[in-house]
């Protein structure tokens, strides 16, 4: 895999993560509006992102278990640990949906 293919599989894993984290980031604010059936679709749609860049990053793992040699570059790096915050968000943001929904019933 050359050098602009490493960095297209990046730019889509940052572009995917990315508009994963903003969905998140609105779904926090459904919640704080008690708008918790908005918010956990939004956490779907959210997921949804966070698969395509998923899928992006398996497909450069699966080039590299065939033996293709994959040169690694700093940009993916950033790609790597944005998707990995991102996925680690929407794990906090479902446990806050949960949370936001039983303190609202006890009210």
């Amino acid at each position: 895999m050359n050098q602009e293919q490493i960095q297209s599989v990046a730019f889509e894993i940052i572009l995917h993560s990315g508009s994963s984290r903003t969905m998140i980031h609105e779904a926090f604010a459904m919640m704080r509006n008690n708008e918790f059936k908005n918010a956990a679709d939004k956490l779907d749609e959210a997921n949804e992102e966070v698969l395509l860049a998923h899928q992006s990053q398996t497909a450069l793992l699966q080039q590299y278990s065939s033996g293709e040699t994959i040169n690694m570059e700093i940009i993916m790096v950033h790609a790597q640990d944005h998707l990995m915050t991102t996925m680690t968000l929407r794990e906090v943001a479902l446990e806050m949906l949960y949370l936001y929904e039983k303190l609202d019933k006890n009210k």
